[in-house]
């Protein structure tokens, strides 16, 4: 394992495992990726995911019809999918060429994954060799770069996006963006106030990567992130904490 590759920390897995099923930012953000790809890549496809966390994502495409497989760098992670029943999931380094035995992917999902990387156009560029000629990878990032403060530094990441920089990231391994949002507008007001008092030192920041609400308000919160889902099938997004994009050969 190279040097400045960090894998996730143990206890930020253990708490994404028992939460990804059922918090409100997973479960709005996979309705929002399984909507991208039925209408790009329709089950059944053959999909991999780099950076596969708890394993809800594959498992819940897996239900879909899509016929999955998952990279991690972790060997817990594997390990806890292939519990769940996902049996073709391999430890591996998203930065180093990616395994291709099975033949090209027609989808590869990079969910919240390149940000924790040195060097992102190198996992774009091996995501890419693993595409057929028609498939088509669908990545997520966080945004806006002024929020990069101690609750980035604490998850890992190297750096939150800008549209631009995602294009140029995607433009240097190769590969262009077909369609690009922001998403998750809803809670962009109590972020902007929360990170801006942990930049200016009011707050220490370091809290819970998931903070917990309670079911009521995560059932509101999914309502509103389906809300905010059926508009971006209208009309794309210009804030978010999040940007969401559709990257082709």
């Amino acid at each position: 394992m190279p040097a400045d590759v960090v894998p996730m920390d143990l206890k930020h897995l253990e708490a994404l495992v028992a939460v990804e099923r059922t918090y409100w930012w997973h479960v709005g953000k996979r309705e929002l990726v399984a909507e991208l790809l039925a209408r790009r890549c329709p089950p059944p496809a053959r999909l991999v995911e780099g950076g596969v966390g708890g394993g809800a994502n594959l498992l819940a495409l897996h239900d879909l019809g899509y016929d999955v497989s998952g990279l991690d760098l972790m060997p817990e992670s594997v390990e806890h999918c292939r519990s769940l029943g996902i049996a073709d999931v391999r430890q591996h380094n998203l930065e180093e060429p990616w395994p291709v035995e099975r033949g090209p992917a027609q989808a590869v999902l990079l969910l919240d994954v390149i940000e924790h990387v040195p060097n992102p156009v190198n996992v774009l560029k091996n995501a890419a060799e693993t595409l057929g000629p028609d498939g088509a990878i669908i990545v997520t990032v966080p945004a806006i770069p002024a929020l990069f403060g101690p609750w980035d530094r604490m998850l890992g990441h190297y750096r939150r996006y800008s549209a631009r920089l995602l294009r140029a990231h995607a433009r240097e391994a190769g590969l262009q963006v077909v369609w690009l949002s922001h998403w998750n507008a809803f809670t962009l007001p109590a972020a902007l106030v929360v990170r801006t008092a942990e930049k200016v030192g009011l707050s220490r920041g370091g809290g819970s990567e998931f903070p917990p609400v309670s079911p009521a308000v995560n059932s509101l919160l999914i309502g509103l992130a389906r809300l905010e889902r059926r508009a971006i099938g209208t009309v794309k997004l210009l804030l978010g904490l999040s940007l969401v994009g559709v990257l082709k050969r």
